[in-house]
């Protein structure tokens, strides 16, 4: 495992920056153009740009701020760490320990994954190795959202999203725990999606998915987007929200079969674009499609792609894939 620097981090926070890995390329994959409304989206002659290279395996990323000041985060689950991203500093340590606190070895993947903000800002974070949801709060350390259901731990949780009324949605597959799916600390024997209500009232809304991995929410808040990261099923299903927050039938929107074939990889995070277009890393890279599941075109890195997410203004989408932090200019 390469290592970007060797240091201790004691602290929640540190300011020395990161250098780029020396073998980082500047730019990576090829975009496909599918359809016209893909050229909408992407300019033909855009490229997916690699700002930081280096690591062992990023997730999660989130924007922080407004789009001339701000920054982002995002995780890399193996070295338990959150690293910070800006166009001033470049990359700089932000979290360490992130995902786990404990004082024995916890799997290769202990750290943080999905990261975003909740209604006052904070930085709210699904936590591998010590199985719950917390958020960073303001003047002090973290706090614990929910860490069980009905008395059992969570497994791992994976990714996470906020609604317009701060109800939070989030998915729990095994991936953080050391033996996964067979670890003898799992208290679960399923992979739920749950809805946390601002309130703090904690419901299963379903276990029928295998591996249900990222999340999203479409603009008016009516549908949730899940991918599930089974490799006998690999897809991305919308399901309709009711009116009391539970879910309705479920539909399959992509399969992702075919195109594991020729890329690695399989369906992870997601970003919901503003006009509704859904930004769903699967394998090889990034997959664009409308809400009702047509396929634009895809972003392809050509490795294995974790997740994206927008800055504010969505000029750009920011992409981990593997070992780098990339990003493609929008139209």
């Amino acid at each position: 495992m390469r290592s970007l620097f060797c240091l201790l981090v004691l602290g929640m926070t540190l300011h020395a920056t990161v250098p780029v890995d020396a073998q980082t390329p500047q730019s990576i994959g090829h975009i496909e153009y599918l359809t016209p409304k893909m050229k909408q989206l992407v300019a033909a002659d855009a490229k997916i740009e690699v700002l930081a290279g280096g690591f062992t395996w990023t997730e999660g990323p989130v924007w922080v701020g407004d789009q001339a000041s701000g920054h982002l985060l995002f995780s890399d689950i193996p070295r338990n760490s959150i690293f910070k991203w800006s166009p001033q500093d470049n990359i700089e340590l932000f979290m360490r320990p992130s995902g786990y606190t404990g004082v024995t070895y916890y799997g290769l993947e202990p750290g943080t994954n999905g990261l975003t903000l909740d209604s006052q800002g904070r930085l709210t974070m699904c936590e591998h190795g010590d199985r719950r949801i917390s958020v960073l709060t303001k003047g002090g350390g973290k706090k614990t959202v929910a860490d069980q259901f009905e008395g059992k731990r969570f497994n791992s949780p994976n990714d996470l999203v906020f609604d317009k009324q701060g109800h939070l949605y989030f998915t729990d597959p095994p991936y953080g725990l050391p033996e996964r799916a067979i670890d003898p600390r799992r208290e679960m024997d399923y992979c739920g999606v749950y809805r946390l209500s601002k309130s703090g009232q904690l419901t299963l809304l379903t276990k029928q998915m295998t591996r249900p991995n990222g999340i999203g929410l479409s603009p008016d808040n009516r549908t949730l987007y899940v991918a599930q990261s089974d490799p006998a099923a690999p897809i991305w299903m919308k399901f309709p929200i009711n009116d009391d927050g539970t879910l309705g039938k479920g539909q399959k929107l992509q399969d992702a079969a075919e195109a594991m074939k020729t890329y690695p990889g399989l369906p992870d995070g997601l970003a919901v674009a503003k006009d509704g277009t859904l930004f769903a890393s699967g394998p090889g890279g990034i997959y664009v499609m409308t809400p009702e599941g047509e396929l634009l075109g895809r972003i392809l890195t050509e490795g294995r792609t974790s997740n994206c997410t927008f800055d504010p203004e969505q000029k750009y989408l920011y992409i981990t894939a593997d070992s780098y932090l990339c990003r493609v200019k929008l139209k």
